[in-house]
């Protein structure tokens, strides 16, 4: 069966290979982006099964106005998939309070305005399915990725509770969180501001610098094989609420279990001595 899929930030990387992934399977796509003006040569026009959007997820206005054309368009959005975002890299120490307040406008809040204006929608069919893009790095920091990883623990907390208020209206939501693909996810990484840097912090940047310079365009990840992954979700019967994808991202995952596991059981009496005496 036909869906239509409002997908956030399709014009490159994981956006626009899981929008190729929708138009083959014979989906509509709504493809937004900050300029959009790549998208129909990238995805072709399909028939008139593709409308590419002006949005800017941080900006309530251009998220109602770009959801209204694809209700204009479309009639309903079945998929929506939030996908937008960046990643700002680098010692904590070394960001400004800017560098803060746009990692989390853009990967946590413009995420929650484009839910919260598609939500009525879906509400009101009692069907629905919602895909937010996270990272393995929402699962278990590191170093140098303290911003990044926050806005991702952030999008992982507010997936998993938003699931179990929308499952009694048939709406479904799926964080997804991938290792590393090859996208042009690290060209898109700010650079680092001189007049920020720290003498204790250069030696270590220096070397991450190097590990994610021969990562760049090298990752494993096959974004087509995403895509078509997130179509396969999409149809289960009973989908699942987290899928971690990539081989990294669950020996990621599995080492931060381990390390949880660990510590409960290190401090678990130490925990439950805390109890008020009956």
């Amino acid at each position: 069966m036909s869906k239509v899929w409002f997908i956030t930030g399709a014009n490159r990387g994981l956006g626009a290979a899981i929008g190729r992934a929708a138009l083959e399977a014979g989906h509509s796509v709504v493809a937004t982006a900050r300029n959009p003006s790549g998208i129909a040569e990238m995805l072709g026009d399909k028939g008139g099964r593709v409308l590419p959007v002006a949005l800017d997820v941080t900006d309530a206005k251009a998220v109602e106005a770009a959801v209204a054309r694809a209700v204009d368009a479309f009639g309903h959005i079945d998929v929506l998939v939030n996908n937008a975002g960046y990643g700002h890299l680098g010692a904590f120490e070394e960001t400004s309070p800017e560098d803060m307040e746009r990692q989390f406008a853009t990967n946590v809040f413009g995420l929650m305005k484009v839910t919260r204006t598609v939500l009525p929608l879906m509400r009101g069919r009692r069907q629905g399915h919602i895909f937010n893009i996270s990272s393995m790095m929402g699962y278990k920091g590191a170093a140098f990725s303290s911003l990044y990883s926050a806005s991702k623990f952030a999008v992982a907390g507010f997936s998993e509770s938003l699931a179990e208020e929308l499952a009694g209206f048939g709406i479904r939501v799926t964080l997804v969180e991938p290792g590393a693909f090859r996208t042009d996810f690290i060209d898109a990484v700010p650079r680092h501001d001189e007049t920020l840097a720290i003498d204790d912090y250069a030696a270590a940047r220096a070397a991450f610098t190097v590990v994610l310079q021969g990562l760049n365009h090298q990752q494993v990840g096959d974004p087509v094989k995403l895509g078509k992954a997130l179509l396969v979700l999409a149809e289960a019967e009973a989908p699942t609420s987290r899928f971690p994808v990539g081989a990294d991202a669950i020996a990621w995952m599995e080492a931060k279990d381990a390390i949880v596991q660990a510590d409960v059981a290190r401090w678990r009496d130490l925990a439950l001595d805390t109890a008020l005496e009956p």
